[in-house]
């Protein structure tokens, strides 16, 4: 699995500069076997002989002759430094720039990436690094989840490279290959925003069939590619156009509104967080109480505004004779403080 995860990961750099050096050294043997024929066939030279000027000839290092050469010798001669200026200049030219352009270095870094890759488990496939793929990566960070991004385009993924915890794929998400070495079979959930939706239906489409359980957070322009999305098998839609509109809107309906949600999601000056508390989460003294049994607001300044029991929906501003049992969910909100003092103090 490594292998191919591996291979499939820096294919095409791999490739490129495998094309090239192979290249060059199919010319330097090539080179190697006119010369030996050449200096055996008109010089009458024994193996050793024309081994040896070949090599003193292709390397244009000038040692002594092994004797003199006649005018078909020297004419030959001529011609084959000739050739063999352009041949030895063009290996040597490419081996160096594999090491000291950076190439060398360009592909054992993907490499390294590519083996952290490889040991990811529950980790989020991102695919695509546009406007939306950008700030998903962002919050996922800000999270601490681990997660691995998908991009086409080299450059787009660049800037980060030296991040810490930054792992990436260079390929087209909606192939299988690029998919399986991102690890699509092992992951928790992939996002994709990339700009066509017909792109995001195939990666939908691809992801289910690789992992029937992991969870699709899809992104679609038009009404008609989110119906296609869900049929698709996507768990969850996100029309970016349609949500802007409707933000810029509540903006002048609303702003009270929408300042506390900017505040909500980081965007203000004093910003809330928002977190999902799993009963599995909480210490063994903490279970099966109820929410006035744990008096989280007292404890850590956090507050309960989201009660979800099993399977149900959700109950806003639950009730404090609510017991958290197990499969249940709560939101909290708070500052940063009060959210760490939360996993302090009960998980």
């Amino acid at each position: 699995m490594f292998g191919k995860s591996w291979r499939t990961y820096i294919h095409g750099t791999k490739e490129l500069i495998i094309n090239r050096l192979s290249f060059g050294l199919l010319l330097l043997m090539a080179s190697l076997v006119i010369g030996q024929l050449g200096y055996t066939l008109i010089e009458d030279y024994d193996a050793i002989d024309a081994f040896y000027m070949t090599v003193i000839t292709l390397s244009t290092v000038g040692f002594t002759e092994v004797r003199e050469l006649s005018d078909n010798g020297r004419i030959f001669t001529s011609f084959y430094i000739i050739i063999n200026l352009g041949i030895f200049a063009y290996a040597v030219g490419t081996i160096t720039s594999y090491f000291v352009e950076g190439e060398f270095a360009e592909l054992y870094r993907r490499f390294t990436i590519g083996r952290k890759v490889d040991r990811l488990k529950n980790h989020i496939i991102v695919c695509g690094m546009g406007r939306n793929g950008s700030r998903t990566c962002e919050e996922l960070e800000k999270s601490q989840r681990p997660f691995v991004v998908v991009e086409l385009k080299s450059e787009s993924v660049e800037q980060y490279a030296d991040t810490e915890n930054f792992q990436y794929v260079i390929g087209d998400a909606t192939t299988d290959e690029v998919l399986i070495s991102a690890g699509i079979e092992r992951a928790e959930a992939i996002i994709t925003t990339l700009p066509r939706d017909a792109d995001n239906v195939f990666i939908t489409l691809t992801a289910r069939e690789l992992n029937p359980n992991v969870k699709i957070i899809a992104r679609a322009s038009e009404e008609s590619a989110e119906k296609k999305l869900y049929r698709a098998g996507a768990n969850q839609v996100v029309m970016p156009d349609a949500i802007g509109g409707v933000h810029m809107a509540r903006l002048i309906t609303q702003p009270s509104v929408i300042e506390f949600l900017n505040i909500l999601s980081g965007a203000g000056t004093n910003s809330l967080k928002l977190e999902d508390i799993m009963f599995e989460e909480l210490q063994e003294p903490y279970r099966n109480k109820t929410l006035r049994e744990l008096n989280i607001r007292q404890h850590t300044g956090a507050t309960v505004i989201g009660f979800r029991h099993q399977s149900e929906r959700f109950t806003f501003n639950p009730p404090g004779d609510l017991k958290f049992e197990a499969g249940d969910t709560m939101i909290i909100v708070g500052a940063e403080r009060n959210i760490q003092a939360f996993r302090d103090y009960y998980t």
